[in-house]
């Protein structure tokens, strides 16, 4: 039995492990996003590029090759600045919706947000848009996805995760045919590839240009779930524990659900559809800090960030032909969840 006093001891320690596990992950990221600034076909020491960013912070001048810089600048850190956001974004996605739904298998994917983001991405592709028109019609189609299966669910029963699930997964399937039927009529030369690559995810199209708006739906997401986290922490119970403890239920699941369906969906549009990461990285944290959300939340940020990045760089590495991201997310994330349920063996909690 826990004493009152064992408890209270017990928090400077977690917060002293939450501490190191954050800076850790922290020094990890900075010293990964170094090398991967420096990670391509044209090689750039790590000393050159932290040169090239202390130069565009300071305004200090320096010598080194021009190309270098453009590079570093232009090329690879929007990739790595994408990589981040979109590991980040889906990480802590896959977390909200894991204790929300209180299932371990759950995924930022499981309202079929992935399903029509794919959908509008490919209709995008055969309505000749531009790059950007493309990640427009992602986005849209992957909110137009999860609010069809809202406005189902609460047709059907307002109060039902498990109604909310099912519609989901219907939904999505429904937006997985369309996609079958766009691919079949699209033209096979020109079209169809366009489509078949977006659609197993990819970095290598990303511009200066595309991180603005993603990042900003990003990053207010990331503040509304952290607004709440005391609420997620509760609800994670039960919803009528929750309502006896004051809690909102309805407004609180509604929020959660919107914030991680935008973060979810702006990093869909500018990635193409990314898969694993929502499922491992929590459990990953979990297992780091603990279920509570406060530090659940940070602590899967960041390693979904330096996970994604490190998959990046083996996608850009692995080979003379750039692997699509979606792929390696799976080589690499599916043994690794079986490795979780391994070593766990037992239920989640």
């Amino acid at each position: 039995m826990l004493t009152l006093t064992e408890g209270v001891g017990r928090r400077p320690r977690r917060r002293t492990r939450f501490t190191l596990v954050v800076a850790v992950l922290s020094l990890v990221l900075v010293l990964l996003a170094i090398f991967s600034l420096g990670l391509g076909r044209v090689e750039v020491p790590p000393g050159t590029v932290v040169a090239i960013l202390a130069a565009r912070l300071t305004g200090a001048s320096a010598e080194w090759p021009a190309a270098f810089e453009q590079i570093v600048m232009n090329v690879r850190l929007p990739r790595i600045a994408a990589a981040i956001l979109v590991g980040g974004a889906l990480a802590a996605a896959g977390a909200a919706y894991q204790n929300l739904f209180r299932n371990p298998i759950v995924s930022p994917d499981i309202l079929g947000v992935s399903a029509g983001a794919g959908f509008g991405a490919s209709l995008g592709v055969m309505l000749n848009l531009t790059n950007t028109g493309i990640q427009g019609a992602a986005f849209v189609g992957g909110l137009t996805a999860v609010a069809l299966v809202f406005a189902v669910g609460q047709a059907i029963n307002r109060h039902s995760l498990i109604i909310l699930v099912l519609v989901g997964v219907v939904v999505a399937a429904f937006f997985q045919a369309m996609i079958s039927v766009l691919k079949i009529m699209a033209d096979p030369i020109d079209v169809l590839p366009v489509i078949t690559f977006w659609l197993l995810g990819g970095l290598n199209k990303i511009t200066p240009a595309d991180l603005p708006e993603a990042g900003g739906a990003i990053v207010l997401a990331l503040g509304v779930l952290y607004a709440l986290r005391w609420q997620i922490n509760v609800m994670s119970v039960g919803a009528d524990e929750a309502r006896t403890l004051g809690v909102n239920t309805t407004t609180t699941r509604l929020a959660l659900v919107v914030a991680a369906t935008l973060m979810t969906a702006a990093a869909v549009s500018i990635a193409g559809i990314v898969g694993w990461v929502g499922l491992v990285v929590p459990h990953v944290a979990r297992m780091l800090v603990g279920p509570g959300f406060e530090r659940l939340l940070p602590v899967s940020v960041l390693c979904g960030s330096v996970l994604l990045l490190a998959v990046d760089d083996v996608s850009r590495a692995a080979s003379s032909m750039e692997i699509p991201l979606g792929i390696t997310t799976s080589v690499v994330g599916a043994p690794l969840f079986l490795a979780l349920l391994l070593r766990a063996r037992t239920a989640w909690t």
